[in-house]
């Protein structure tokens, strides 16, 4: 992955809302611009997991840590993608599933 160096210039009272140590606050600004991207939709968790250095799960985890939902489909969507599935199943080996 290539990497794009950006210097930022925070005023000490963000700093102070980040709650890290000035030596952790890159990591900080990384995760939160991938939760914020992936709650955009417009990075996947596996993307967002790649770009921390963490597992999909941990990803996951931070997520709820930050309220942010995994599981966006309603209960409609959801069942209307596992009617999909079923009949995909059932076109592809001629039975039911």
């Amino acid at each position: 992955m290539s990497v794009l160096t950006v210097a930022l210039e925070l005023p000490r009272d963000l700093l102070g809302a980040l709650e890290v140590p000035q030596t952790q606050v890159e990591a900080r600004v990384q995760e939160l611009i991938a939760l914020e991207l992936f709650r955009e939709g417009r990075i996947s968790s596996g993307k967002g997991a790649e770009l921390l250095g963490i597992s999909k799960l941990a990803f996951i985890q931070r997520l709820s840590q930050h309220g942010i939902e995994y599981f966006t489909e309603t209960p409609d969507e959801l069942q209307a993608d596992v009617a999909v599935l079923e009949h995909l199943l059932h076109d592809e080996d001629g039975r039911r599933p």
